[in-house]
């Protein structure tokens, strides 16, 4: 019977549970490796992001594997921006005009232990931790893991292997690696890196900032951003250039500087942060890169999914969501071509990676509005206008960040290049003085729908999409 196929899964992260879980519900046999210890049994966050921004995308994929309430519980709801100025002040900028849109601040740890619980109900589900893959044989269909308590290496064959292994993926690696067929990779790095810190709770459990919104504290070349936990902490992370500024990386070497410069830049949070020294000098600096790469699969034997095809920056509160949503448009496919994996991989390939590609460019871009943009006067402006069009005419208008956010039935290209021509088209105005926030709300929504539609015409003409 097909559903018996055996599936072999490589690393048990966020995307990978759930693939088992899924694989499970349809009845497939699943075994999933993974190199580091059962989280559910031992603390192995050291260095990678404690909560993450949890959204319509990711949310789609809990109501497939119904596990959505379940989820729920582990959420913090931020409805907006928090920003911070250098003089301590604060301005709330809301995500949506629509009030029922907010994003969710999540534990990752959290969530991967409930994907991995759910996977384990299944009798054809198999865990194995502490296992390491060292190199796939793509043409043959297995995989070579070392045991990491007995130092051994063994074998594993099957049906199908799927890795969701991450930006540093082994079967990816083997790919680039075996030169058996054409296949493209790139690997971009940003200048900054990033660093976790914390904001520990009140001596009462309690916040000490506001609670339902993600916190930013803009400063053209680098911020800082803070996310809320259920225990009343905040995750802090600094992202900052390696080397370049007055202060980075390479030069926040004493306790005396690191305070220097977040009293100076940061004095509010540094407020919140008396644990600061500690945590600055106990948490590794990690770096943040794009991959993009090309074929995802080797004929019927092999596929890339998650981060292993398409890690990004995390500037859009998308990887995880976007990995999410890679198992439900998976799913998908197989409804269609179950029984035929080669069909199902490159259909799968072809239907995803223009938008997997997407985010990853839309990542970048806000990595900059975050840092910079979103205490640019004219910025504030066009959030504004969006933010009252979105409230007056909720059906008719959803912003850049609405559209990738927050309608997950539309693909993250079609969200990109509508939002980004939305995005010019009142930064235009403005600028030109066509339109300011205090008109009439009509006459602005009438304005920009002709004036986006202008522009993706003249991108469908020179052949820009």
């Amino acid at each position: 019977m097909k559903k018996q196929q055996n599936i072999l899964i490589i690393g048990a992260g966020l995307c990978g549970s759930l693939l088992a879980l899924r694989l499970g519900q349809r009845g497939y046999n699943v075994t999933v490796y993974e190199m580091r210890p059962d989280l559910r049994k031992t603390d192995i966050s050291a260095g990678r992001s404690i909560n993450l921004a949890f959204s319509n995308r990711g949310n789609k994929a809990m109501k497939l594997v119904g596990i959505e309430e379940k989820v729920k519980e582990l959420c913090v709801p931020m409805n907006g921006r928090m920003l911070h100025d250098r003089e301590r002040n604060t301005f709330l900028s809301n995500y949506s005009g629509r009030e029922h849109e907010y994003i969710n601040s999540i534990s990752r740890g959290g969530l991967n232990a409930l994907l991995l619980d759910e996977a384990e109900t299944h009798d054809n589900v198999t865990l194995h931790f502490n296992k390491k893959c060292v190199s796939v044989d793509f043409e043959h269909t297995t995989a070579t893991f070392e045991d990491f308590d007995t130092k051994k290496e063994f074998i594993e064959d099957a049906d199908a292997i799927i890795a969701t292994d991450g930006a540093g993926s082994a079967l990816r690696k083997s790919y680039f690696l075996e030169r058996k067929f054409l296949f493209s990779f790139s690997q971009n790095y940003l200048t900054h890196g990033y660093k976790e810190l914390t904001i520990l709770p009140t001596a009462t459990g309690d916040y000490k900032t506001y609670k339902n919104a993600l916190h930013i504290w803009p400063r053209g070349d680098f911020m800082v951003i803070a996310l809320p936990n259920l225990d009343g902490s905040f995750t802090v992370t600094l992202f900052l250039s390696y080397d370049e500024g007055e202060y980075n990386f390479n030069n926040l070497t004493t306790p005396e500087i690191v305070t220097e410069f977040f009293r100076k830049e940061f004095p509010d949070a540094l407020e919140l942060m008396p644990n600061l020294v500690d945590d600055f000098f106990e948490n590794p600096t990690a770096p943040l890169g794009t991959v993009k790469c090309s074929p995802w699969h080797y004929k019927g034997n092999t596929l890339l999914m998650g981060d292993s095809a398409h890690a990004i920056v995390p500037f859009y509160g998308q990887g995880m969501n976007a990995s999410f949503e890679d198992v439900v448009e998976f799913d998908a496919v197989l409804d269609q071509y179950e029984g035929n994996w080669e069909r199902i991989f490159s259909e799968y390939e072809k239907t995803r990676k223009k938008d997997t590609d997407a985010i990853a460019d839309l990542a970048i871009d806000n990595f900059h509005e975050m840092k910079a943009h979103v205490a640019n006067p004219i910025f504030q402006e066009k959030r504004k206008i969006e933010m009252a069009l979105e409230k007056e005419f909720p059906k008719e208008y959803s912003s850049k960040y609405s559209l990738v956010t927050f309608n997950e039935h539309i693909g993250y290209r079609a969200a990109m290049l509508r939002g980004r021509a939305q995005d010019k088209a009142i930064i235009t105005m403005l600028d030109e003085g066509r339109i300011t926030p205090s008109d009439n709300l009509k006459a602005i929504l009438e304005k920009v729908k002709t004036e986006t539609e202008a522009i993706l015409e003249d991108d469908r003409v020179a052949g820009l999409h």
